[in-house]
């Protein structure tokens, strides 16, 4: 049995770092050498996501809480998830040219993923490079979502603490924001107040969280200009606020919630790797059955999965 690891990898090399980011994102032959190192060392790092709908200034805003955070002596890693170019699926890398302000600080990393078709505004490294980023000893690490709108709800299985960002004058989208990513967030952004109506926005937002969550924790709509980092200091300090409180009352579940999500995460494309090279001709009746209509998605991949783990996900190895 491998024990728990108390230090870090990569001894703050960050070009060890990326290039372990990139073996994982690219699934190179040491990628799996190089997570089983990162799961004895993750459960440090403080995970934030940032999501919401195009346009409401998400990145600015992941700018400034990098400031605030370094302001307060912590370093901060961030996973800027992109667009994918449709012509070769890589990021466009808009979020992180927004932040060459501090390429020059080694105690910030950015690394952009591209979505690569993700449907839940991340890419589908994200899970793994987090818990890299955790490994490597960063205080906070930052994951900034796509902007896909309401389906980017996956960033809450993330992150200790979500952070949904709108802007003023949203309209009917407020309406749309309860059946989905709203009812996920731990803290709701008000971002670019400065402008008409942000005060209406925030009266809304207020009345979609006592409608849609009656009963639940409080959830506190908070107001920024992330351009100049008006109200940034204060967002920060409700963030680690929440942190601290969570921490104090979860710490270890915390560690085996991360752990379970790089569980799963690893056993989903594990699964898949396998049934793409077994050339199981049952398998390949499934993916018939599911062209032709005969089976729906949700069956075929029960069926898959028994294909690989035995019914009941048993693999009969003791």
């Amino acid at each position: 049995m491998k024990e728990k690891s108390s230090g870090v990898l990569f001894n703050g090399d960050r070009l060890a770092l990326a290039r372990a980011i990139s073996a994982v994102e690219n699934d190179h032959e040491t990628a799996p050498e190089i997570m089983n190192e990162v799961a004895a060392n993750i459960g440090n790092a403080f995970v934030v996501g940032v999501t919401g709908p195009p346009g409401a200034g998400k990145s600015t805003l992941a700018s400034a809480l990098i400031g605030a955070f370094r302001n307060r002596q912590m370093s901060v890693a961030v996973i800027a998830v992109d667009p994918s170019s449709p012509l070769t699926g890589g990021a466009i890398l808009g979020d992180r040219i927004r932040m060459t302000e501090y390429s020059g600080d080694e105690d910030v990393f950015v690394r952009s993923l591209a979505s690569r078709g993700s449907v839940g505004g991340l890419s589908r490294a994200t899970s793994k490079v987090a818990h890299i980023m955790d490994a490597a000893g960063f205080d906070v690490v930052l994951i900034e979502t796509v902007g896909a709108g309401q389906s980017e709800v996956e960033i809450m299985e993330h992150a200790d603490v979500t952070i949904v960002v709108s802007a003023p004058g949203l309209g009917d989208e407020i309406q749309a924001f309860k059946a989905g990513i709203l009812e996920i967030a731990d803290i709701l952004v008000v971002n670019k107040a400065d402008l008409e109506h942000a005060d209406l926005t925030v009266q809304q937002l207020k009345g979609s969280v006592a409608l849609g969550r009656a009963g639940a924790r409080e959830v506190k709509v908070m107001k920024t200009i992330a351009s100049t980092a008006g109200g940034v200091d204060e967002l920060t300090d409700e963030i680690l606020r929440l942190g601290a409180v969570r921490s104090r009352k979860a710490s270890p579940a915390q560690d085996v919630q991360r752990a379970r999500i790089l569980l799963a995460s690893n056993a989903a494309e594990l699964v898949g790797k396998r049934l793409r090279s077994s050339g199981n001709a049952k398998f390949d009746q499934l993916a018939q059955k599911l062209s032709e209509g005969s089976l729906d998605l949700d069956e075929a991949t029960e069926r898959a999965i028994e294909l690989v783990a035995g019914p009941g996900g048993q693999s009969g190895k003791g």
